[in-house]
């Protein structure tokens, strides 16, 4: 059996090169995987590209890596809120560069590159500077924008379950973008609750096949129990 369980986030992200384009998945901080993030800042690597959704929040996660200077260009579709000042401060100096994409348009762009298709037309954008040097095409007398898919040489995401293949269950909202970025990077690294044997997981539920996962990582982090949402794994499982 072939095993993704990697022994370490360090040894996960280890082969991690400067200049590399990351996916980190997460709705601002639902599904944020934080550890690997923590790990990607000790790890060294620079001019980075980050994919997300959000551009982070507060000072920690994603934030800690803008702040520390790593990222040269972030592609998002939310890259302000109240607690995204590192962000706001490094944009307004010229220290970082944006990439602004509406959100559908964001997740059917990586959800492209996971299918392997070549680009499509999306009227979301038609007539505004996001579409400013890219196709355009009517089509039943309905504008459209041309989009091509993101593709990364990483994706970095957290999940709920996993076996030793790498096959993924996700928790509630915290699933958002993980899939989709799964499909669509190189290398995929999971950060999960727990790692279960192969067979413990019910077929129904894997949203994410090992296919697309190259590591899995046990980080044991499961804020529901611990902020006593759930008395007992019971509970929890019942859920």
């Amino acid at each position: 059996m072939l095993s993704k369980i990697s022994p370490s986030v360090s040894d996960a992200l280890a082969g991690i090169a400067d200049g590399a384009t990351i996916m980190i998945g997460g709705f601002g901080l639902a599904g944020q995987p934080v550890e690997l993030i923590d790990a990607l800042l000790e790890q060294g690597a620079t001019d980075l590209t980050v994919v997300s959704n959000n551009a982070g929040n507060g000072d920690h996660g994603l934030a800690a890596l803008l702040a520390a200077g790593r990222v040269r260009k972030v592609i998002c579709s939310f890259p302000r809120q109240s607690d995204s000042h590192v962000f706001d401060g490094l944009y307004r100096a010229g220290k970082i560069e944006l990439e602004l994409v509406p959100q559908g348009n964001l997740a059917e762009r990586i959800r492209a590159a996971g299918a392997g298709i070549g680009g499509f037309f999306t009227p979301t954008g038609f007539g505004t500077t996001l579409a400013e040097g890219k196709e355009t095409r009517t089509i039943d007398g309905r504008d459209y924008v041309l989009e091509h898919p993101i593709h990364a040489d990483y994706a970095l995401i957290s999940a709920y379950r996993a076996d030793q293949l790498g096959n993924l269950t996700y928790r509630k909202t915290s699933r958002n973008f993980g899939p989709v970025m799964a499909s669509a990077a190189r290398v995929t690294v999971a950060q999960v609750d727990r790692i279960v044997p192969v067979g413990s997981l019910d077929p129904e539920s894997i949203i994410t096949p090992g296919i697309f996962v190259t590591h899995v990582v046990e980080t044991g982090d499961r804020p529901w129990i611990a902020s006593g949402q759930f008395e007992t794994e019971a509970e929890e499982a019942e859920a």
